[in-house]
């Protein structure tokens, strides 16, 4: 799956709040997912469906009952991103700080004469 797919999956608040639901808990029934919101058992199915594709959650079947849990992988590679775009957004800030820092020295120097 792509990460525009992935971020795209990670857009919508309920799904986030699952995913922090399942950071919280470790592993959720889905009936214990559905229990914490009060949009409908098939609205939040559907939320849980979205994050499976992504492959941020994994999903086991124990019975009758379906067990949710992160996927840890999934989200390393998207801390990972994060902190490269990070990096990337710090190399530009450090080279305007020094750009404007440059610029100041060149003003004060032309106000003086």
């Amino acid at each position: 799956m792509s990460q525009t797919q992935t971020f795209a999956a990670l857009a919508e608040p309920t799904r986030r709040n699952i995913l922090e639901l399942l950071a919280n808990s470790g592993q959720m029934s889905a009936s214990e997912i559905y229990s914490k919101f009060t949009t409908s058992s098939p609205a939040i199915s559907q939320h849980l469906k979205v994050l499976k594709d992504a492959d941020l959650v994994y999903v086991e079947k124990r019975a009758q009952q379906r067990i949710y849990s992160i996927n840890p992988a999934k989200i390393s590679e998207i801390e990972e991103w994060i902190k490269k775009l990070t990096k990337q957004w710090e190399g530009r800030f450090n080279r305007l700080d020094k750009l404007l820092e440059n610029e100041k020295k060149r003003l004060k120097r032309g106000g003086e004469k």
